[in-house]
């Protein structure tokens, strides 16, 4: 689609609720933003999509064409994506399927909609299925309404321990599977797509997270409170000790088909401990400052 009929479509959806017509008329659609994989700026983009158990389903078919639409290159280099339906909009982390589950999914996918099983018919290339996992807190954790900046905190906070906790899962359900099929080192296949789109959604929040919290509220808070500057220290050193860390996973997740699970596994528990203990000293020190800052902030006075 060129850009002026894709701006049109984006523009009649947000419009309508969702509702577009012309071709799309009583199509399942949405608006996927991605973070532009070489620009880093905002892209959006209307695609059809089809419901699963585990999220939407997203198909990368560019009409049957010979290459990946350029969103899908954009969501590999920044899984975090922007998903809005008509009715409600929030994020999620997009993760290519890979193996006999990518086929399952895709069967579903033509199941409701033909024409995606075309588009595989006239192309060489495997059309990638894309779940979109929304990426809320599970019920019953985070702070629930957020009034306050110590709220905010605490729901990043529990965002970053549930991925943290979902990586974990995946890299255990890897090494039970080799396991269970008896491989070896040399057989087992690299870490897979699912665990590398997690970790860099991951990684790349919480690396926004201490960036904004370094460059923005801990020099204001400090200056508020020049008592704790012991304590400000230690949390930007703490920083430091994450953030080479998150560098050294980066690395492994580069080379991801040659990437070494057992290195990955020890990488991930020792980013998990430091983590753990770094956001409980900071919400220890912070959340009854933040408690008395309103957020969203109001207008100024």
């Amino acid at each position: 689609m060129s850009t002026s009929f894709n701006q049109w479509v984006i523009e009649e959806f947000r419009t309508n609720e969702g509702k577009v017509g012309g071709p799309f008329e009583g199509s399942d659609l949405l608006l996927l933003t991605t973070t532009g994989a070489k620009s880093g700026e905002g892209r959006t983009t209307p695609l059809g999509y089809v419901r699963h158990e585990r999220g939407l389903l997203v198909v990368g078919s560019n009409l049957g064409g010979p290459r990946h639409p350029d969103w899908y290159h954009n969501l590999l280099a920044h899984p975090l994506v922007q998903v809005e339906t008509g009715t409600e909009e929030y994020e999620a982390v997009a993760v290519p399927a890979e193996g006999d589950d990518r086929d399952q999914l895709f069967a579903h996918v033509v199941q409701r909609e033909p024409g995606y099983g075309e588009y595989q018919e006239n192309t060489d290339r495997l059309l990638p299925v894309v779940v979109l996992e929304r990426s809320d807190p599970a019920p019953g954790e985070g702070p629930g309404q957020v009034g306050n900046l110590a709220d905010k905190l605490v729901e990043v906070h529990v965002w970053l321990r549930g991925q943290l906790r979902h990586v974990s899962a995946e890299v255990d359900a890897y090494f039970a599977a080799r396991a269970a099929e008896g491989s070896t080192a040399e057989e087992a296949p690299g870490l897979g797509l699912q665990i590398r789109q997690h970790c860099l959604a991951f990684c790349q929040t919480l690396e926004f997270h201490h960036v904004s919290e370094d460059a923005h509220m801990f020099p204001a808070m400090e200056a508020a409170h020049p008592h704790l500057r012991d304590a400000f220290e230690r949390l930007r050193s703490e920083h430091q000790i994450v953030a080479q860390l998150q560098q050294d996973l980066a690395a492994l997740l580069n080379g991801l088909a040659q990437a070494d699970p057992q290195r990955f596994r020890s990488e991930l528990e020792r980013m998990t401990k430091e983590l753990s203990a770094h956001l409980d000293y900071e919400e220890e020190q912070l959340i009854p400052l933040l408690a008395e800052i309103p957020f969203p902030p109001g207008p100024p006075s």
